[in-house]
């Protein structure tokens, strides 16, 4: 949600700022609808002072004992004239929210130009590439046995995989690894949060009405988490957060849900994109002067796993056109992946400033003792199943696959698997 105040005050600003999101002029619409609004507003003002004043007068009629009949009147057609605008100001109201909540977060100026990830600046890389061309991790695991995508097929239909044994054992470990790594070292609060969620709370974290496709409901009216940023940020929605128990930092590892409607013939191979997929969620909520020191604090948390599993991988900073709807500003982290040859996402560590706290109406109380809302911002920490594909196609030799050692003490003493 944005606040339309600003936009008034700043119409031009927020134009040149979604221009850079590929978007035509918005507020022009935007402040038409505001106009419509604030009118109903002013009708209904006057309408109410009318009536004030005519009680008033009702009142010293009837103490004088004079005919108030025909002033009582007046004031039940002020009532039902009421009535009608009270009607049209809830209807300019949702019609205004629901074009604000369907627009993007507006970018930082630092992020760079560009159309799509090709366009995307690399900041860092870690590691060395000892495999540059190999085996994808379909291959890989059908040639150990233990990854089964067509009985995942029958069961649930495509982008569904069964892993069995060791694999199973290895997606659990990571996990593990990575959720005592962010609590142990990186002061997050493991969280086990619910999977399903109300409208609300989508609506929160920026994922509805915009993206309303995209997500799994059922006929409960809740929708299946597409990642646990949602109930992580939402935990302060309609709040005033104690500013002395900020920042707060929270990890969770679940399953997400995601239809993935936008993404037709993308990565159909293998588990890169699937409907069901396990991810380690890191989220912070903090106050607006320790956002941009946060982002970069998060950033470091999630290379820490990479390095740790000794993952080649590189650092990109989005450029405009591959920024997020709700981010101001993200870093993806991409692993590099010998089945494909190339690096591919699997981390992206998002700022999203109030954006969200706007939309939650989360707020804290300043120095000045004055209400301020909250910033956040989520990253993956990381998304397990694509780690697993890092780790399989760089530690494969063509007859098994040697587990990286951090993983060791969650394998029950199993350092290969063959």
């Amino acid at each position: 949600m944005h606040d339309i105040k600003d936009i008034r005050d700043n119409a031009d600003a927020y134009d040149k700022n979604w221009a850079r999101r590929g978007l035509e002029k918005q507020t022009p619409a935007l402040l038409e609808a505001d106009q419509k609004l604030r009118d109903v507003i002013g009708e209904l003002q006057d309408l109410q002072t009318k009536r004030n004043d005519l009680s008033k007068q009702i009142g010293e009629l009837k103490r004088n004992n004079g005919d108030a009949d025909a002033v009582m009147l007046e004031v039940a057609e002020i009532k039902e004239n009421m009535t009608h605008f009270e009607d049209q100001q809830r209807q300019y109201k949702t019609a205004l929210d629901m074009m604000l909540l369907s627009l993007p977060n507006t970018l930082d100026e630092d992020v760079p130009a560009g159309k799509d990830e090709n366009d995307n600046k690399e900041v860092a890389t870690w590691g060395e590439i000892k495999l540059k061309k190999g085996d994808d991790h379909v291959t890989i695991g059908e040639k150990l046995g233990l990854m089964d995508f067509e009985t995942a097929a029958k069961l649930s239909g495509a982008r569904f995989v069964i892993l069995k044994g060791a694999l199973a054992r290895l997606e659990r470990a990571m996990a593990q690894f990575m959720l005592d790594l962010h609590v142990n070292e990186h002061e997050y609060t493991e969280v086990s949060p619910p999977l399903l969620v109300h409208s609300e709370a989508l609506m929160g974290t920026g994922q509805v009405p915009k993206f309303e496709e995209d997500q799994f409901k059922t006929n409960t009216d809740h929708y299946m988490i597409p990642t646990a940023e949602v109930p992580l940020t939402n935990m302060v929605r309609d709040m005033i957060t104690d500013a002395s128990t900020l920042p707060l930092r929270y990890t969770a590892y679940t399953p997400c849900f995601r239809s993935e409607a936008g993404s037709a013939g993308r990565d159909t191979r293998g588990m890169l994109r699937q409907h069901q997929f396990y991810k380690v969620e890191m989220v912070s909520i903090v106050k607006p002067e320790d956002g941009i020191d946060e982002h970069k604090r998060m950033l470091c948390c999630a290379e820490t796993v990479m390095q740790k599993l000794n993952i080649p991988y590189r650092v990109v900073y989005l450029c405009e056109g591959d920024v997020g709807f709700g981010a101001k500003c993200t870093y993806d982290i991409e692993a590099w992946l010998p089945g494909q040859e190339a690096y591919r996402e699997i981390s992206s560590v998002s700022y999203c400033g109030d954006f969200q706290g706007r939309r939650m109406n989360a707020r804290f109380k300043n120095a000045d003792g004055k209400n301020e809302f909250l910033h956040t911002l989520n990253g993956s920490g990381v998304a397990v199943g694509r780690a697993m594909i890092a780790v399989l196609e760089n530690n494969w030799d063509g007859t098994k696959v040697t587990i990286p050692e951090v993983l060791h003490p969650y394998m029950n003493g199993l350092t290969e698997i063959c």
